[in-house]
């Protein structure tokens, strides 16, 4: 791959894009292009159009959704659905219009089916129904996969879609509105801890099973996936490990060194009761993820304590410009 290539991030001022950047930064490619959302909204079709005819890169990476937890997607089921549709839909559609050499559109393995069976294959795609709590993430996540899919199919041309694991990592969201659940509970647990390690109150029963990729291991598939081109249309990208939310609650609250009462509301969802990820195929190609769950936790939690300041006016601010 020729390192002067452009390459176009979308959404490279969020944790993934954000761990993008500095990943193909690391390994020589330099003529990277971002946008923050206020320069190009990807919602805008013509704006979209627009700026790919102008700045023509090579390469598109989507690293551009709406994402939150089960709190945000019950919340606001419009947005998450409708954004998400139209900031790929018109990113795949202009790359494809530009004549783009290679796309690369990053999902979530919560496109596959609430009782699929584990370890999740790329195959159990629209077997059975979703998961109800953020099935409107999904429904739109599943549309960008078809949609490369079809323009593989029909134009022969390399787009790729890579379906994450549950990602957590520095520049992660800690809102405790909108955010996942490791950095939720990192935070509750932090804060917790600052109130003489007061008792921290947990969704669900714990015993529901998660796997989890530090967000740089996420950023070295796209970097696999640059450099190479795969065979198929779909991949997973994950560890091929999960454990269940009660494990990964002590493993959070022993790194964050809160030493208080941890008590579960069960009259909260649970949600899908386990998401193991089938990483074969990538392993094949030769990708494997290098940080393990005890040092992606506590890499993540030195970079919450190092930015927690600032962290909050940004997010406040976030919280405000996108009706969260």
């Amino acid at each position: 791959m020729d390192k002067n290539i452009k390459i176009f991030i979308a959404g490279h001022n969020g944790m993934v894009g954000s761990a993008i950047w500095r990943t193909l930064l690391a390994n020589g490619y330099q003529n990277l292009v971002g946008r923050s959302s206020a320069e190009l909204d990807l919602r805008q079709q013509q704006a979209v159009l627009q700026f790919f005819a102008q700045e023509k890169p090579a390469v598109v990476i989507d690293a551009a959704a709406r994402v939150g937890g089960i709190l945000a997607n019950n919340t606001y089921p419009y947005q998450f659905l409708m954004d998400n549709m139209m900031i790929q839909n018109n990113l795949i559609d202009a790359a494809l219009q530009q004549e783009v050499d290679k796309f690369i559109f990053l999902g979530s393995s919560c496109i596959y089916p609430k009782f699929a069976p584990q370890p999740l294959k790329e195959e159990y795609l629209l077997t059975d129904t979703l998961e109800p709590t953020n099935e409107w993430y999904a429904v739109a996540k599943i549309t960008g996969v078809k949609a490369c899919e079809a323009v593989r199919k029909q134009f022969n041309k390399d787009f790729v879609s890579l379906m994450p694991t549950n990602l957590y990592g520095t520049h992660d969201n800690f809102d405790l509105q909108t955010s996942h659940v490791l950095p939720a509970m990192l935070r509750k647990f932090h804060e917790a801890k600052l109130n003489n390690h007061a008792p921290v109150t947990l969704w669900g029963s714990g015993t529901p099973m998660r796997e989890f990729l530090f967000v740089d291991d996420m950023a070295s598939s796209v970097l696999f996936a640059l450099e190479n081109r795969l065979p198929e249309y779909l991949y997973n990208v994950g560890t091929g490990v999960d454990l269940t939310i009660r494990e990964l609650a002590l493993c959070i609250q022993k790194t964050v060194g809160h030493a208080g009462d941890i008590v579960w509301d069960r009259s909260k969802p649970d949600g899908t009761p386990r998401k193991l990820m089938d990483v074969s195929k990538m392993h094949k190609l030769g990708w494997k993820h290098q940080v393990e769950l005890e040092e992606g936790i506590q890499r993540t939690y030195d970079w919450f304590l190092a930015h927690i300041d600032s962290y909050k006016e940004v997010k406040l601010d976030y919280v405000k410009n996108t009706s969260l």
